[in-house]
């Protein structure tokens, strides 16, 4: 489901071993369907053990072009197979020079800059732990999370490794084996849809309060959803008072939603809920919300990015657990490999 666009369908084979005492093989005639005493149980071990599965391989398309295409207009593209690769090898991120890429640890805060107008350098200094932010334990056991102070600096970093934004669509970096193309709208849609799961479980909100609260006159179908999601929309930030059959003011709205678009997000997130209700049927509200979120918060297609901005989504998207496929199953990341590029040029 998070894996592959909608419509296309793994081929795989599972072979369980259990007490035959805890499976019921008479519910079908024709023993096409058999009943587990823990059903739940089941799906929710064998979803476990294919997630660990996946994440053990590298899940990156590699481009090959065939020789044939030189003297066509026309590049045939090829899908190499996946490749295991050891997981504590970062060698598909980007990297100065012959050395590894070692990527920083950003908190929340840095993260929202990438929705600010961050066009200088900064460097960050750690909060004191003595000093509380929204989300820092506290009696009730909320998680704790590290957030920074981000402070203004003239210099620019010693090590700088190769990085462009190619028509204010596509992040390309140079990695050990070639060159790493990454799609900006869907890296941040992953990094904002896993940050929206562990708000979900967290169940501990913070919002930015607007200094002006927004009212909204909506139709009673919707009035009816967001009441319905609210208490989700709530642990994403979005504060909410409802009023008559048709009237909702916004109070509060999550970080990364930019003051003056809190209206049009809130309507915008809706229709990607009726979308994936309808097209792709996902009935799991949490999922959903989630999903409908990151797709219509992410950055797009045509933001202007800064060398640092594009260097924090990239340190971000490799900190989730999927990092090469969006919440809705497409790719984010594309690699070529030097010796394409090298059969390209005629080197060899």
């Amino acid at each position: 489901e998070h894996v592959l666009e909608k419509g296309d369908y793994p081929f795989f084979i599972l072979f369980l071993s259990i007490d035959y005492k805890r499976v019921d093989v008479n519910v079908h005639p024709s023993k096409l369907e058999v009943r587990f005493d823990d059903e739940k149980d089941i799906y929710n071990f064998v979803l476990a053990v294919i997630k660990k599965s996946l994440a053990s391989f590298d899940l990156v398309p590699s481009l090959s072009f065939q020789a044939q295409s030189f003297s066509s207009n026309e590049e045939k593209m090829s899908i190499n197979p996946s490749q295991k690769v050891e997981r504590k090898d970062f060698s598909d991120r980007p990297t100065s020079g012959q050395s590894s890429y070692s990527p920083k640890a950003y908190s929340d805060n840095e993260i929202d800059l990438l929705f600010g107008n961050l066009r200088k350098n900064v460097d960050t200094q750690t909060i004191s732990s003595d000093d509380k932010m929204p989300f820092d334990a506290d009696s009730t056991g909320a998680p704790k999370q590290q957030h920074t102070v981000i402070r203004r600096s003239d210099e620019d970093d010693a090590n700088t490794t190769f990085i462009i934004q190619l028509h204010n669509k596509y992040i390309l970096s140079q990695i050990k084996t070639g060159l790493m193309i990454i799609d900006q709208h869907v890296a941040h849609e992953r990094i904002l849809y896993e940050k929206a799961l562990q708000l979900f479980e967290a169940n501990f909100p913070f919002s930015q309060q607007l200094i002006f609260s927004k009212t909204l006159d909506v139709d009673p179908a919707s009035y009816s959803l967001l009441k319905e999601l609210y208490p989700h929309l709530s642990n994403l930030g979005f504060t909410l008072k409802f009023f008559s059959r048709n009237t909702i003011v916004i109070e509060g709205i999550p970080q990364e939603v930019k003051q003056g678009t809190e209206e049009k997000i809130l309507f915008e997130i809706l229709e990607e809920y009726h979308l994936n209700e309808r097209e792709k049927k996902i009935t799991d509200a949490k999922d959903n919300i989630a999903k409908s979120y990151s797709c219509r918060t992410a950055i797009k297609a045509g933001d202007k990015l800064s060398e640092k901005e594009m260097r924090l989504l990239i340190d971000q998207l490799f900190a989730t657990s999927m990092p090469y496929v969006c919440p809705h199953g497409r790719p984010i990341v594309v690699k070529i490999s030097l010796d394409e590029f090298d059969r390209r040029f005629g080197r060899t």
